[in-house]
């Protein structure tokens, strides 16, 4: 309901149950007008029934958005009848960056995938200077593992030399965790995207993902549809029993990407990582699917970025080795 926008009145909006049925109402009064004998008194107000497409309501960012209605009837903020979340600001370039490579390839899929690539190059400095210290940090395991060894019995000393060498020699400890850390609000801003936009619901993307705005309609538990069975409804674990191939493939990618960072000199934070993509792959199943071909897509360009910046700064790739390590018995050390 749009009255004038200079008008002055009084909004409500009020809900009740008229038996078992919930009812809503929302109506607004305006200022009471006083009208002369004879005279005549007019109120324009409009009504708004539709799909909420960004096209027709309208989005207004700095230097960029889209006029619609919002623009073309000069209406009060008419673009918030989307609800961009808390962090708008991220959430409306994100749509205005996907809506203008949908438009250029007709595919929201590849769309998502050419963001991804735009989100890597803005945030590349910090993506190099966290793999930097990544090298940093593989060039000095001989002197970590000897600290380790020294004051195996003093867990205390030996955080104390670690933190040591790691401000000598530049290094910042959780650098690993900066490049995960990163995608954190890109990934909501595209959840947001494809949770309140009407453009993204049914978009299709290859093969067997006709919505990128449900879940990955493949389930590794039946065997991919093998097994006419859904495992999904089992009582108590059937909600865990879900796992599509792009989650699976997006599992794979973040298991890469960790066996490509030095191994924690902590036992537990060695652990965590090791858990890590393992943990999420489960996380990430029930998730849109066009948010896990992203987080995909986006651990595959992290390998790739990385293994050229650790090679550039003398670090050694040992992706293939420290996988094969997984799988050879370590012998007890005299």
């Amino acid at each position: 309901m749009l009255p004038d926008t200079t008008a002055r009145l009084k909004a409500r909006f009020s809900t009740s149950m008229l038996g078992t049925v919930r009812t809503f109402q929302t109506d607004y009064l305006l200022d009471a007008q006083t009208i002369a004998p004879g005279a005549t008194a007019s109120v324009n107000e409009r009504l708004f029934a539709g799909a909420k497409e960004v096209s027709i309501v309208g989005i207004n960012f700095p230097f960029v958005g889209i006029g619609g209605y919002n623009k073309e009837l000069g209406l009060n903020h008419f673009d918030l009848l989307i609800d961009w979340g808390w962090f708008y600001f991220i959430t409306k370039p994100m749509f205005l960056a996907m809506d203008f490579f949908f438009r250029l390839f007709g595919n929201f899929g590849l769309a998502i995938l050419m963001v991804t690539v735009l989100v890597k190059i803005i945030f590349f400095p910090l993506a190099n200077k966290s793999y930097a210290s990544m090298a940093k940090m593989k060039a000095v395991q001989p002197q970590m593992m000897a600290l380790r060894e020294r004051f195996a019995n003093d867990k205390a000393k030996q955080q104390q030399e670690l933190m040591e060498l790691y401000k000598r020699e530049k290094i910042n400890p959780l650098a690993g965790c900066l490049p995960i850390a990163i995608q954190i609000p890109v990934f909501f801003s595209l959840y947001k995207v494809l949770f309140v936009t009407i453009e993204m619901r049914h978009a299709p993307f290859f093969g067997w993902i006709h919505d990128l705005s449900a879940q990955d309609p493949t389930n590794l538990f039946n065997l991919f549809g093998l097994i006419p069975v859904d495992p999904t409804v089992l009582p108590l674990i059937g909600q865990f029993l879900h796992m599509g191939i792009w989650p699976l493939i997006m599992g794979i990618t973040m298991w890469f990407q960790m066996k490509l960072n030095p191994a924690p000199p902590d036992p537990t934070q060695a652990m965590i990582f090791n858990w890590m993509p393992l943990i999420f792959t489960f996380m990430l199943a029930s998730f849109p699917a066009g948010l896990v071909i992203y987080w995909a897509w986006n651990n595959l360009l992290s390998v790739v970025q990385q293994s050229v910046i650790m090679r550039k700064h003398g670090a050694k790739i040992e992706l293939f080795d420290n996988i094969k390590a997984m799988f050879v018995k370590k012998t007890p050390q005299q």
